[in-house]
């Protein structure tokens, strides 16, 4: 009896990209794409409803990014593998992808035939790595403990550096790459002000960053927080919450500047008018006489 074909979910947001990985996959008999989505939350609702064998996923994606929708995936559904497809050529990235629980991380102009059998490999469960393929979780864990040993972060406890982010601290991340401050992410979380500080050291320590700007920067860089979504508002996103808006001291230093770039222009004119004025008159007169006739 011919075995059933590995049925495969892709979630790739940008169409031209997607329909080629689809083209390419259809072309094996063994493979079979079920379907195609353009986001996280679309790509765990449909784990839930298809139920895959291996996903293939996008990191840079609206709404849920491919690294937080991989997390989801794999609490709920341990047998499905993912392969995390993107265009970040990151040996951290990979490391936050691999502990996520992504079976397989490649950049996006790997060759087909390596991340077809890279499917078949990682639907046994395998996982594949560098080039390398370990045979199960065991081995996996092992080659981390190395990966760390050789960068001399390794401290005996490997919970600390590059551990993934949790779903809330994610959230708050994303609200720090907008420029919010504690206070603002407290009451749009309904949390204290507290607990906002402790997210805030978790996500420092699991990024190896010291402050809000380099965690924003890595956020950024590696395609967590899509720079398109930074400048919407928090109305748009979270719940009724918005910005604050300016206080009435900085409407009243705006005004004031205003008030004084209007006055020097005025300045400026009534001087030339009354250094020229006989010229701007008889300038003025001579143009009427041309255009109406004396």
């Amino acid at each position: 009896m011919q075995p059933l074909p590995i049925r495969i979910l892709i979630a790739e947001d940008h169409p031209l990209f997607g329909q080629g990985l689809r083209r390419v996959l259809m072309l094996e008999p063994d493979l079979d794409v079920v379907a195609e989505v353009a986001d996280g939350e679309a790509a765990i609702r449909s784990v839930r409803t298809l139920q895959p064998d291996v996903v293939l996923m996008d990191i840079n994606m609206p709404k849920v990014n491919g690294l937080q929708a991989t997390q989801e995936i794999k609490a709920n559904h341990e047998n499905v593998a993912v392969i995390i497809l993107t265009a970040y050529d990151d040996e951290e990235q990979m490391i936050f992808a691999l502990r996520t629980g992504a079976s397989a991380y490649f950049v996006k102009d790997v060759l087909p035939s390596e991340l077809i059998d890279a499917i078949r490999i990682v639907r046994s469960g395998q996982y594949v790595v560098n080039g390398h393929i370990l045979a199960n979780t065991a081995e996996l864990m092992q080659w981390l403990v190395k990966w760390y040993n050789d960068r001399a972060w390794f401290d005996g406890d490997t919970q600390g550096v590059l551990m993934p982010l949790s779903a809330r601290e994610m959230e708050i991340l994303e609200m720090i790459v907008r420029g919010a401050s504690n206070k603002i992410i407290a009451t749009t979380l309904g949390i204290s002000h507290q607990t906002v500080k402790n997210h805030m050291s978790s996500i420092f320590r699991k990024l190896s960053v010291n402050d809000r700007t380099e965690a924003a920067v890595v956020a950024l860089r590696r395609g967590w927080i899509r720079l398109q979504d930074t400048g919407a508002s928090f109305g748009d996103t979270h719940q009724g919450q918005t910005m604050q808006p300016k206080t009435s001291n900085e409407s009243g230093q705006s005004f004031i500047e205003y008030a004084l770039i209007l006055m020097l222009i005025a300045i400026i004119v009534l001087a030339i008018f009354l250094i020229m004025g006989d010229e701007i008159r008889n300038f003025v007169n001579d143009v009427l006489q041309a255009w109406f006739g004396s």
